[in-house]
């Protein structure tokens, strides 16, 4: 079978070029640009009749739609461009697959909650209350998926980070090395999900063809829960960063144009029983990626 992923030199991406080597499918990694070192189609998502024409040519039976504009700041001046990114594309996508009874998987995120206040991990059948440009237009590519009638899974993740591209871990790691003092929000608590962890997951599910009968909206971080000050502070301990004194703070410290998800852990029960999904403690999935950038 023929897998295309988007957005193959993103973080997830890279993760799923390095847990797909040994596959037996055949992977075509594409992106928007290119990078040097790794071999990337360029494919512009955006237009359905480019995205139509790459898989009748590479006869494509799924995709992994890893490609996304993800700037949650940004994105409330930038809603054209978000919105064509996050629900257009993928309604794109999802016509693609339907039209030759392809598998569409999707990445989406736990922005698509976060205005109603709770208190105990999301579901996947739970309502949607996105806050901003982001949470919106990622809630309305799931839609348009619904919409499409394409095979699917939707998989939702949160506080995604990697040894690739910009993400909290990688910037933490260079101010703790360079700030004697640093202050993190303590008011927002979720979990950090390891793009390895995530990459390994859908593999799995798609190697084995265990999607077959099993379409649907899963969740997937890593296990356990803590807040943005825990992790910093855990980041600065695995790298040995001790002269840094990091304290907590809360949210209206750092004003911003979007209300963040106070509570966003994700309840990951069912990607686990429905398909054997073995989710690390994300205090050891942190360890591992470290060890590979220090």
């Amino acid at each position: 079978m023929t897998i295309l992923v988007t957005g193959a030199n993103g973080q997830l991406g890279n993760e799923i070029r390095i847990v797909a080597k040994d596959s037996h499918d055949e992977y075509l990694f594409t992106d928007v640009t290119e990078v040097d070192g790794l071999t990337t189609t360029l494919l512009d998502i955006t237009s359905l009749d480019s995205v139509r024409r790459m898989v009748q040519e590479k006869d494509v039976k799924c995709i992994i739609n890893c490609a996304a504009y993800t700037n949650v700041d940004k994105a409330e001046t930038d809603e054209a461009i978000c919105k064509l990114l996050n629900a257009k594309a993928v309604y794109n996508l999802a016509i693609a697959m339907k039209e030759v009874d392809g598998l569409l998987v999707h990445i989406s995120t736990d922005y698509v909650f976060g205005d109603d206040p709770y208190n105990t991990p999301c579901k996947e059948d739970q309502k949607g209350t996105p806050t901003g440009v982001y949470g919106k237009t990622k809630l309305q590519g799931e839609k348009n998926i619904l919409v499409s009638g394409c095979h699917h899974l939707i998989i939702r993740t949160a506080w995604l980070y990697s040894e690739f591209g910009k993400n909290f871990v990688k910037t933490m790691l260079t101010l703790t090395a360079s700030k004697l003092q640093l202050k993190v929000v303590f008011d927002q608590v979720g979990t950090p999900t390891y793009a390895y962890d995530l990459a390994l997951a859908i593999y799995e599910i798609v190697n084995h063809r265990k999607y077959i009968g099993n379409e649907g909206i899963y969740h997937f971080s890593n296990e356990g829960v803590c807040s943005w000050y825990d992790f910093a502070k855990m980041i600065a301990e695995y790298a040995g960063h001790t002269e840094c004194d990091i304290q907590p703070c809360h949210s209206d410290e750092f004003p911003s144009p979007v209300k963040r998800p106070a509570y966003s852990v994700l309840d990951k029960t069912k990607i686990k029983q429905i398909f054997g999904i073995n989710v690390p403690y994300w205090t050891e999935s942190l360890k591992v990626c470290i060890k590979h950038l220090i």
